[in-house]
């Protein structure tokens, strides 16, 4: 096993640019968990400086040391020093796995290659006639499909009600999240959802997954998807909604959704269509806190990462008073609903919510008549 690493100056540099300062600390999801120095990104790009002078050696340790980090970017956002953490942290998980660490994530691609998503699914529920060609294609991503079907059955109802008129592939996982933990998207992945694409006709796709669209939007493998994309935010928020609630709403922004895509504003102006007793967290926007979902952290350390999420969910209720908590991530989703204990607080992405108000407002037509 190589017990050093060999940098490019660029990489030296980005290294050398954190000035130690700390900032980092008050808004890493994982430090204000643990308390522990190596958990943010001050302490890891300390330990980087070590190994990169020589002073440390390449150990499994560091290899575990740079999996604590959800690349939620908070850190980089918030850096005095204009410094970037999280890609650094993501380029040094690259260098491991190239001279050997397998950091945990190895048996995960293999998954992934066999069975076309993260979980080893070998069955995918069916959505019924969502099949041929349609001006939109939706895609949901392995969280939603095999996670969070009721969330993304309400999605796809609402979208019928909204008389949409769109289909869905044969989909197979975009293999985005690949790259955060050290390894390479599989081309053959997508190359599969390019081609299933093109036979749809569609001109513009609708990720339910925040991070699918950034990967979709972003990675070389899927320049040739011929397709405009679109967050389901952007392609919903200059509907008119027939419906509202008086419930108090907030709302929690998704790291890949705000501070990695800039989606802002999209969610909020759907919201306030429907909710006229909105109300922010005190962090939110690009400040807000992370879930604990991101960056693998989440399939490598399950328990903190529902900590995490519990956390962020503690916060959000006390600071808003809120009875409903919207985002629109099925990650930040599937987190906060495992995070929940006995707090009064129902938790929904925004379409989900917005498919059960119309079924509410239905079911209130007929007792009328």
């Amino acid at each position: 096993m190589i017990n050093h690493l060999q940098l490019d100056d660029n990489r030296r540099k980005a290294i050398t640019q954190c000035s130690r300062c700390g900032f980092c600390r008050a808004v890493c999801p994982i430090f204000d968990l643990t308390k522990r120095p190596i958990t943010n990104a001050r302490g890891k790009m300390i330990l980087l400086k070590e190994v990169m002078d020589g002073k440390l050696p390449v150990t499994e340790a560091v290899a575990q040391a740079l999996l604590r980090c959800t690349t939620c970017m908070n850190c980089t956002t918030n850096c005095p020093s204009g410094a970037d953490p999280q890609e650094v942290i993501k380029a040094m998980r690259k260098e491991l796995v190239g001279i050997g660490y397998d950091n945990l994530f190895r048996a995960m691609g293999e998954i992934v290659e066999k069975y076309g998503n993260i979980y080893g699914e070998q069955e995918r529920q069916d959505w019924g006639h969502r099949k041929g060609k349609a001006p939109y294609v939706l895609f949901l991503g392995c969280v939603g499909t095999y996670r969070e079907q009721e969330s993304v059955a309400e999605t796809i109802r609402l979208l019928d009600l909204l008389k949409v008129d769109f289909t869905m592939i044969e989909e197979v996982c975009c293999s985005g999240v690949l790259e955060d933990v050290g390894y390479q998207v599989k081309k053959g992945l997508a190359q599969h959802n390019i081609q299933e694409f093109q036979k749809t006709g569609a001109k513009t796709l609708i990720t339910t997954c925040p991070y699918c669209y950034r990967v979709f939007k972003e990675h070389p493998a899927y320049r040739d998807l011929g397709l405009e994309v679109k967050h389901i935010t952007q392609f919903l928020k200059d509907f008119d909604f027939e419906v509202k609630t008086e419930k108090r709403v907030t709302y929690h922004d998704p790291c890949d959704l705000g501070r990695h895509a800039g989606i802002y504003d999209e969610p909020r102006a759907i919201i306030r269509k429907i909710a006229p007793n909105f109300v922010e967290p005190r962090r939110t926007r690009e400040n807000a806190m992370c879930c604990g979902a991101g960056g693998g952290f989440r399939g490598a350390f399950p328990k903190d990462s529902v900590k995490i999420a519990r956390n962020r969910l503690s916060q959000i209720i006390e600071e808003t008073g809120a009875e409903v908590l919207l985002t629109e991530c099925p990650s930040c989703l599937h987190n906060f609903r495992n995070a929940r204990r006995r707090q009064n607080i129902e938790i929904y992405n925004i379409t989900e919510f917005l498919a059960r108000l119309y079924e509410e407002g239905l079911a209130n037509k007929k007792e009328a008549a």
